[in-house]
């Protein structure tokens, strides 16, 4: 960013906030409660059947692995050393904690230390890069959120490989591997065993080299296969969807097995606002046929593992798939002249639409903004 582009958006902030700051709306809702709440739905199980909200400030980001590294460290210690447990009186623990919970919504509802204004001008010239314009466009910040994405999985990775990495040699190796609880719990015959994802041939498509142990990278494509560029590991996803697709077990997908269930993935990643109810299975049967013909390469009316490739990154949405997603949620709800891109000012008129997910629920102000929960 050069030093002209520098001085216009000093200026442009600086007007921009004497004017919101003199303004009879901004008052009322800077002296009204707007209470900010921080995520609490950490899980110790590292893989998730739903996807997080992307975190849009990264200092709300920080503050809030924060309080989930305390929450992972008393849930590791409570699985994997449970005798450290009697070192301290019953509850003594948690307090600190509690303590920590409450310092950081503390911080962050004081509007010294942490203004949404204040913020949103800050960031809008970190988002606004391509080009440096005053704009901020969809690609721009689904760029954005991509990256905050990826430095939440990243680290989570890091903490996972804490645990599984019983030697501390940097790497983990599948006998170092825990497989999920209730999987260790269970016998091959229960609902769900048959589950590839924590296997062993999942581990090896994983293992880019091929020496058996698994580095930082690829023990995060491990964990999250879907935005992996390992052609090994693409090529085991699709396997997998063969394998829990193939009622019938003959090691294919015909129309059938292919219509009910693998279609309706592709149609809902094309049209993120079909409701399956206004479609008839008559309407769909036509444009599932043809695209079932397009995957079928040896024409021989059934899908092989590799002929699903084509489709698998909509079978399995990638993080970029849903920073695209909440870019766009964003730009409709906040983009007040409908030109489809972001000023800072129209930012500043909808913080909620940020940092909906910390917003208190019960705020009159700007009602219940749960669709990023």
């Amino acid at each position: 960013m050069g030093k002209a582009s520098v001085i216009i958006y000093i200026t442009i902030a600086v007007l921009l906030l004497l004017l919101i700051s003199q303004s009879p709306s901004n008052k009322a809702k800077r002296h009204g409660h707007r209470r900010l709440k921080l995520r609490s739905n950490f899980t110790f199980d590292s893989h998730r059947t739903h996807h997080e909200r992307i975190p849009f400030d990264p200092l709300v980001a920080k503050i809030e692995r924060q309080r989930e590294d305390k929450e992972w460290e008393k849930q590791y210690i409570d699985t994997h050393h449970p005798e450290l447990i009697h070192e301290h009186a019953p509850g003594e623990e948690s307090q600190p904690e509690w303590e920590d919970f409450m310092d950081a919504e503390d911080y962050i509802n004081d509007e010294d230390k942490f203004n949404v204004t204040e913020r949103l001008v800050l960031l809008f010239p970190k988002i606004d890069v391509d080009p440096s314009d005053g704009f901020v466009t969809e690609q721009e910040l689904t760029e954005w959120n991509l990256g905050q994405s990826r430095k939440e999985v990243l680290h989570r990775t890091h903490r996972d490989m804490e645990v599984h990495d019983k030697n501390h040699d940097g790497f983990v190796s599948f006998a170092e591997y825990e497989p999920p609880s209730w999987v260790r719990s269970s016998d091959n015959t229960s609902f769900g065993y048959d589950m590839g994802w924590w296997k062993e041939d999942h581990f090896n498509a994983s293992d880019i080299d091929g020496n058996g142990l698994l580095n930082i990278t690829e023990f995060n494509d491990f964990l999250h296969p879907a935005d992996t560029s390992n052609p090994k590991l693409l090529h085991w996803l699709c396997k997998e969807e063969i394998r829990e697709r193939d009622s019938d077990k003959d090691g294919k997908v015909n129309f059938k097995e292919f219509f009910h269930g693998l279609f309706d993935l592709v149609r809902n990643y094309d049209e993120e606002s079909h409701d399956t109810s206004h479609h008839s299975e008559d309407s769909q049967e036509s444009p599932a046929r043809k695209l079932f013909a397009e995957l079928d390469k040896d024409g021989d009316g059934y899908l092989s593992d590799g002929e699903l490739l084509p489709i698998i990154g909509k079978l399995h949405p990638s993080e970029r798939y849903y920073a695209k997603q909440q870019a766009d949620y964003i730009i409709q709800q906040a983009d007040a002249d409908k030109d489809g891109r972001l000023i800072l000012k129209e930012m500043i008129d909808s913080p909620y639409v940020f940092y909906s997910a910390i917003f208190n629920e019960d705020d009159e102000d700007y009602g219940d903004h749960d669709e990023l929960r």
